[in-house]
Formats: C-alpha cells, sequence, structure tokens
C-alpha cells in the first residue's frame, strides 16, 4: 500500500510539473526542440529575405532532427504561409506570370509526395530530405541564363519536382530556384515568384496534410511560436539585401545551403 502510495504521489507531482509547463500544456514540445526551431527560424527567414528562398530548405532538415520528418515539413509549411500571406499583395505584383502553371501542378503533385514521406522510414526520409538540400547548393552553381521564360516543359517539370518535393520535404525551392535565380531577370521578380510558389504550395501542403490526418494543431501552434522570429529574420535579410552585388548574394547563399545540408547529413551519420 505504501508504495503504490508512493508511485501515486509521484505520478501526481509529474502532473503538476506538465501542468506548469505552457509547452507542454499548449504543444507538447520540449524546450531544447523550441529553442532549435527558434534559432534555425531566425537564420533561415535572413536568407529568405536576402535570396526570396531558402526558409523550408534550411529549416527543414535542422527540425528533422527533433521532430519527425512529416512535422518537420508541416510546421514548416504553416510558417511559409503565415509569413507569405502578409505579403500576399506586393507578391502578386511582382511575379511573373508562370507561377500559375506551376502553382497548379504543385496542387496536383504534392499530395502524393506526403504519402510517399508518410510511407518512408524516418531515418530513410531524414537523409533523403538532406540529399534535396544538398541539391539547392548544386543549383546555385549553373551559369546565369537568358531572361526569356523557358518552355511549358521545362516548366511543367518544374511544376511536377516542386509538388513532390513539397510533399515529401517541405522544400519547394530546388526546382524553383534554378527557373527564376538561373535566369537574368530582375532580382525582385525572382524573389516575389519564388515566394508566391512557396506561400501557395505551403498551403497545398498544409491541406494534403490534414487529407492524410497527419496536420496537427501542436503544430499550427509550433509555427505561429516561429513566426515573429521569422518575421525579424525576413527584415534583417532585406536590410543586407541592399548592400550586396548579384555575385555575392549567389555565392553566399549557395555556400549556406552547401552547409545546412552537410550538417544536416553529418548529424545522421555521426
Amino acid at each position: 500500500a505504501s508504495t503504490r502510495r508512493s508511485r501515486c504521489c509521484a505520478t501526481a507531482r509529474r502532473r503538476l510539473i506538465c501542468a506548469t509547463d505552457p509547452l507542454e500544456i499548449f504543444a507538447g514540445f520540449t524546450w531544447l526542440q523550441l529553442a532549435v526551431a527558434l534559432g534555425t527560424g531566425l537564420t533561415a527567414a535572413f536568407i529568405r529575405g536576402l535570396a526570396g528562398f531558402g526558409l523550408a530548405i534550411l529549416l527543414v532538415p535542422v527540425l528533422a532532427l527533433t521532430l519527425t520528418p512529416v512535422e518537420a515539413v508541416l510546421t514548416t509549411n504553416v510558417v511559409a504561409l503565415l509569413i507569405g500571406g502578409l505579403e500576399l499583395p506586393r507578391l502578386l505584383r511582382e511575379a511573373e506570370r508562370s507561377v500559375w502553371t506551376i502553382i497548379l501542378l504543385v496542387l496536383l503533385t504534392t499530395l502524393p509526395g506526403l504519402a510517399l514521406l508518410a510511407a518512408t522510414p524516418p531515418n530513410i526520409a531524414r537523409l533523403l530530405i538532406a540529399l534535396v538540400a544538398l541539391s539547392a547548393f548544386f543549383a546555385m552553381l549553373f551559369p546565369v541564363r537568358e531572361p526569356e521564360r523557358p518552355g511549358m516543359v521545362t516548366t511543367g517539370l518544374t511544376g511536377v519536382a516542386t509538388g513532390i518535393l513539397t510533399g515529401f520535404a517541405g522544400m519547394p525551392g530546388p526546382p524553383v530556384v534554378p527557373y527564376y535565380v538561373g535566369r537574368a531577370i530582375p532580382r525582385q521578380m525572382a524573389k516575389s515568384s519564388m515566394i508566391l510558389i512557396f506561400t501557395f504550395a505551403a498551403a497545398i501542403g498544409i491541406g494534403s496534410g490534414v487529407a492524410l490526418g497527419r496536420m496537427h494543431w501542436r503544430l499550427a501552434i509550433l509555427g505561429a511560436m516561429l513566426l515573429p522570429m521569422v518575421i525579424f529574420g525576413t527584415w534583417l535579410g532585406r536590410k543586407a539585401d541592399g548592400h550586396v552585388s548579384d555575385r555575392a548574394w549567389r555565392i553566399f547563399v549557395g555556400l549556406v545551403l552547401g552547409a545546412a545540408a552537410l550538417a544536416a547529413l553529418a548529424k545522421l551519420v555521426l
């Protein structure tokens, strides 16, 4: 009887401690998970403000080290949707019209990508997500092409790949970046086009998560917690954007993307 009473008291104490922890009440995340998410969110948002992409490419691999890959993807989708929604009027004015073809194809191909992620073992999924992030680094090495819009085949393949990677890795960036950044079009048009696609891709990704029963309210709360840090980081990145040349920002972003992917791969190996 004494042992049972001791166990009951210990259980009551644990419940009391948990009840005083707002993170356990509202989201169920540990302080370590939140600290990692906030720190990575600030860095990723700075890159986003500077280059127009990089939020998911940096955020998903790091979040996937403390959350499940599906949770990392869906949390990043929440953040991307919230920050993109705040900028929507400007994005609609400045984006290239090709975005609508890509967005339509993303709508059709995101759900299969997320279903594939849900069926993939977590360690394999983390490895593949890190490799996707690394591919964005190599995309930055391609020479700049002429500003003319690519044909329908190239645009279609870009849209399909973007949708699959949105679902599987939460990263619409690797196919979209070379499509826009790799052409000699105004930097602001390229950035707005990419961010507009990422915003719609995030909404589609969240909808796919709901359809598969993998989108939980705790992920929406974590995404909302990250929003102020992402807003601040994006503002810092835009301030820096006005002080660097096109060549400098391409090199800087490429190095950061490569370092993030290598760090994620090293964490999996070690």
